[in-house]
């Protein structure tokens, strides 16, 4: 008679362990979260999720720095990402839940983006899952990630990115993480502004500074604080002295404007250096004439008015700063406390002028726009905006360069501004403005701007992150004629 074979031991099934809250990842989480689901901006919302994790749970500067690296690579580097995942998922990925696929983006930033061990990247990942989307999803995360986790991203690139000979567009966007209509756009009006860096390398210098972390920079109030002033309150290791304006201080990496007594006291600012330049290039135009009252057309939130203020104050001129949204507008009173000379903020539409045509000197009107110049302070704007938005703002961006002209006496300057480097909304604005006034001149910007290069054949001005270390501001600057 045979003998049975001994029973197999089976083992007893492991007791339920309760997932253990990351703080910082649930922080990442929570983010991605609020900039899909609200439409918010990273740069506005994750202030205040790391304040109540702090507060809540302890949250560490080393875990806060883990939070923003996570939000900001995982906004930035999203369109890749969502690539490498297509590629690990047997459904559209519009299928997927898009909380599961904000945890599958933070988990692929980690391992693709970060040194993060794998394993670590992984586990952590996972568990986070399993807090924010139950133990049954968790399971399908931890089966992604491991399949992204059997190769680097280089190797992922070329599985998932097209030849660049067989479509330069499609794989500029997936290696790059841009929308394809935007890098289109961005190389054509790069190839307007820098004909000799119109090609691959120059287009894809501009597409990777939009995916670096921008520095902050501060801006002296002249008048009130010092560019010295600001770097002798900090260690000399933490500033190095702006690239172009004069009132420009940078920070090194981790440095907190709010440790400064002048960031406190209202006596300077954060301000990004290509914001300075138009505001000091409007300063600095060749005026005919008396030089007593400015203006401030689209003065939300008031970086650039509170520049302006105080260089009007030291010629004993006066500003007015003009913002349609009552709660933008506060925030305008807010950025200009403290301003030694004259200044006025209403609340008012610059398209419907509460001020008598022919009433100021000097006229600046940095007008609402895509954001397309900003992409690496506002990464998750590339995923937000359309096409469709340039046509939107279109006519309230001609509309206010009317009435800007209008508001300036004969003789005075005129600068239109705008953070879009997209010729839709910056060249052929200010051509079809022009083309049915004759009370209007161009002047050639680039003298006002000493020392920049690449600034075109003129003569007006587009700033670019890859060559002058700015977001992509552009400045056209008008003479109002008899």
């Amino acid at each position: 008679m045979t003998t049975p074979p001994p029973a197999r031991n089976r083992r007893a099934p492991r007791p339920y362990r309760r997932p253990k809250k990351d703080a910082a990842r649930m922080v990442a989480f929570e983010a991605l979260r609020a900039v899909d689901e609200r439409d918010a901006y990273a740069n506005l919302v994750l202030p205040a999720l790391l304040r109540e994790a702090e507060r809540k749970s302890g949250l560490d500067r080393r875990d806060a720095a883990l939070a923003t690296e996570l939000v900001y690579g995982a906004l930035r580097l999203q369109g890749t990402y969502d690539a490498v995942i297509a590629a690990c998922v047997d459904r559209p990925l519009r299928e997927v839940d898009p909380p599961v696929l904000d945890v599958l983006v933070l988990g692929a930033h980690q391992l693709l983006g970060t040194r993060i061990p794998s394993h670590a990247a992984v586990s952590a990942t996972v568990e986070l899952a399993r807090v924010v989307l139950g133990d049954g999803r968790a399971k399908f995360v931890n089966a992604v990630l491991r399949r992204i986790a059997a190769r680097d991203l280089d190797a992922w690139l070329d599985e998932v990115a097209p030849p660049y000979d067989q479509d330069p567009e499609d794989h500029l966007a997936i290696v790059h993480s841009h929308p394809r209509w935007v890098v289109s756009a961005l190389w054509d009006s790069l190839g307007r502004w820098q004909p000799d860096a119109s090609g691959r390398s120059g287009v894809e210098e501009l597409l990777a500074a939009d995916n670096a972390r921008p520095e902050v920079t501060l801006v002296a109030r002249p008048g009130r604080s010092t560019a010295a002033e600001l770097r002798d309150a900090l260690p000399e290791e933490a500033t190095e002295p702006g690239l172009w304006s004069p009132y420009a201080v940078r920070l090194a990496e981790g440095g907190d404007p709010g440790e400064l007594d002048a960031v406190r006291e209202n006596r300077a600012g954060v301000q990004d250096e290509g914001s300075q330049l138009v505001a000091t290039a409007l300063a600095a135009a060749p005026l005919d004439g008396p030089d007593r009252l400015w203006l401030d057309g689209c003065a939300g939130p008031g970086g650039k008015a509170a520049l302006l203020a105080a260089l009007a104050a030291q010629r004993g001129a006066a500003l007015v700063a003009s913002e349609k949204q009552p709660h933008r507008a506060r925030l305008v009173a807010r950025a200009l406390d403290g301003n030694p000379g004259p200044y006025t903020v209403i609340a008012a539409d610059g398209t419907r002028p509460a001020w008598r045509p022919g009433s100021f000197d000097r006229v600046l009107v940095d007008v609402p726009c895509s954001g397309l110049g900003a992409l690496r302070r506002r990464p998750e704007a590339r995923w937000r905006r359309r096409p469709d938005d340039l046509a939107a703002f279109g006519p309230l961006q001609r509309g206010l360069l009317r009435t800007a002209l209008d508001a300036a006496r004969p003789g005075g300057v005129v600068g239109y501004a705008t953070c879009s480097p997209h010729l839709a909304e910056t060249r052929a604005v200010v051509d079809d403005v022009l083309r049915g006034r004759t009370d209007a001149e161009w002047i050639d910007a680039r003298p006002l701007l000493p020392d920049l290069p690449g600034l075109g054949e003129g003569p007006d001005v587009q700033l670019w992150p890859h060559l002058h270390g700015t977001d992509a501001m552009y400045l056209a600057l008008l003479r109002r004629t008899a």
